[in-house]
């Protein structure tokens, strides 16, 4: 069981989580909507056509853009359910078994629903 102050320790640790995935998926959001005008822009400036590898790269870079936005994003409601687990007093205990989590492995993960080995059960499937 975790104490009362391993537990506040998590929730600061949690807090600086939460606040670097903001950032990224308002970086990501902001990426994705410099390409869309830069690309809108583009077409209105010129009659000439553009190479089908514009056309490619500007593709793969919002597909990319996209992608990191979606991890920062689930990463981010991660985190959120962690601190509602915080405010519950359900944090630290697996939500499949109610057993407690090793506290080594909330400090490498500290958004951890399950113990590893339920991890590994569940992946399995």
């Amino acid at each position: 069981m975790l104490s009362d102050k391993q537990v506040q320790e998590f929730k600061e640790k949690l807090l600086g989580m939460k606040q670097e995935a903001e950032k990224d998926l308002e970086k990501y959001s902001d990426s994705m909507s410099d390409q869309e005008s830069s690309s809108e822009t583009h077409q209105e400036i010129s009659d000439i056509p553009d190479h089908p590898g514009d056309h490619g790269t500007e593709q793969f870079e919002r597909a990319k853009d996209q992608t990191f936005y979606e991890i920062a994003r689930e990463r981010l409601m991660e985190i959120e359910d962690a601190l509602k687990r915080i405010e519950e007093g359900s944090y630290g205990r697996s939500e499949k078994s109610g057993e407690p989590i090793p506290v080594e492995r909330l400090e490498i993960e500290p958004t951890a629903r399950f113990t590893v080995e339920e991890s590994k059960e569940i992946e399995g499937r």
